[in-house]
């Protein structure tokens, strides 16, 4: 048992160091991002299980504060009312969980910020068709090569790994790196 969590250690400080290489991409996306808020855009946030809770932990870090005090800077997470969720899916199925919201509260100068470790969950897929008919830009994390959601995405930073703890670990690290640079750059 030892070896293996040491072997899990190792594995994750390897890829974090592999996650240096993804700077260029996050900046093009902080970038992008950062230009929307400015001009009065908000951002909103969607993911399945693991990633639905990585959609609601950067809402709460924008909207509250990450590392100081400020204005709270607009970003849902369109994971967390249960009453529309279970209604979507009864009424719709959940593959269009995220879709009618997105129809519902995404516009054009919006952000649509897709979290999926494969890159290919429908309802997220469906989502970024919504959005993308709104006008508003979509970004995505996800693992490996991005899967489909890659195809319909203005921005994909991708993890470089196939397992699903070690993306979303990386996820965690690039999610904390994306607020500090939006609070700086919002708050300025």
């Amino acid at each position: 048992m030892r070896n293996k969590i040491e072997a899990i250690f190792r594995e994750t400080a390897e890829l974090h160091r592999e996650l240096a290489d993804l700077a260029p991409q996050i900046e093009v996306v902080l970038h992008a991002v950062i230009e929307k808020l400015r001009r009065g855009g908000a951002i909103y946030v969607i993911g399945n299980g693991g990633s639905a809770a990585d959609a609601q932990h950067i809402a709460g870090e924008l909207v509250g504060r990450f590392l100081y005090e400020r204005k709270p800077i607009p970003c849902t997470a369109l994971t967390t009312d249960s009453s529309v969720m279970t209604a979507l899916a009864n009424d719709y199925g959940a593959d269009d969980i995220f879709t009618r919201q997105v129809r519902a509260h995404v516009k054009a100068g919006d952000v649509l910020l897709c979290i999926s470790t494969s890159g290919n969950s429908q309802n997220v897929l469906n989502a970024l068709e919504a959005s993308a008919a709104a006008g508003a830009l979509n970004v995505g994390l996800s693992g490996k090569d991005g899967g489909r959601m890659a195809e319909s995405l203005d921005h994909c930073i991708c993890v470089p790994h196939s397992e699903t703890p070690r993306i979303q670990e990386a996820h965690q690290t690039i999610i904390h790196v994306i607020c500090e640079f939006i609070e700086k750059e919002i708050s300025t």
